[in-house]
């Protein structure tokens, strides 16, 4: 999840809608998580597993192919149709993007997780990326970490979810994949201004995935 000048490079506007629909796919899922109690297993699968592909071989890997994408692409499409019921979403896409920038500039903090996401990658793949005791860990992982930066990522919901411990880890983890896609969408060459100001450009990038 490191962030170097070699590796910030401009893409293609099409891989870049990737990173950013991972990133608002897995941020829909906090957002789930937090309200109901549950994600759908199988986004959630799509974000968990992306913390672990480390050195994939293209945006598109990182997420186990574009279909896995599909929800998130959607929602970025009725955003930016300004058709988006859910009006926390884009507030958690920024935070995340402005935490992900004090992130990558605290190499320490940077190493720690990777070397914390290195750690868990054997019981993810013995057990799978969403069991509990890999999202536990990866929920303790990000406390421990990123949210000592500041501004916080503040995720709003239901008080009797928010107050499991279960349910907390989980929305942990899923932020964790979160910034794992924001750092993705800045190697690939995008911004929080292009989020804020391309949106005729993303439109139509997304339109084009979608198909």
């Amino acid at each position: 999840m490191s962030d170097t000048p070699q590796e910030r490079t401009t893409h293609p506007l099409q891989d870049r809608m990737l990173a950013l629909a991972g990133l608002v796919q897995a941020l829909a899922q906090v957002r789930r998580i937090a309200d109901t109690g549950q994600a759908d297993a199988r986004v959630l699968a799509t974000a968990m597993d992306s913390i672990f592909q480390i050195d994939a071989a293209s945006p598109a890997a990182v997420f186990g192919g574009r279909e896995a994408l599909r929800p998130g692409l959607m929602l970025l499409r009725d955003y930016f149709d300004n058709q988006l019921r859910e009006e926390q979403l884009p507030r958690l896409v920024l935070a995340v993007m402005q935490l992900e920038r004090r992130f990558v500039r605290d190499h320490a903090m940077a190493d720690r997780v990777q070397e914390g996401i290195r750690a868990q990658a054997a019981a993810a793949e013995r057990l799978g990326s969403g069991h509990p005791d890999v999202l536990t860990a990866l929920g303790s992982l990000y406390a421990e970490t990123l949210s000592h930066l500041r501004p916080r990522v503040l995720v709003q919901g239901n008080p009797h979810y928010l107050g499991q411990a279960g349910v907390v880890a989980e929305v942990r983890a899923v932020l964790l994949a979160a910034v794992r896609a924001a750092v993705l969408w800045r190697q690939l060459g995008g911004s929080l201004w292009d989020f804020i100001l391309r949106r005729k450009d993303l439109v139509a990038a997304v339109r084009a995935q979608l198909g």
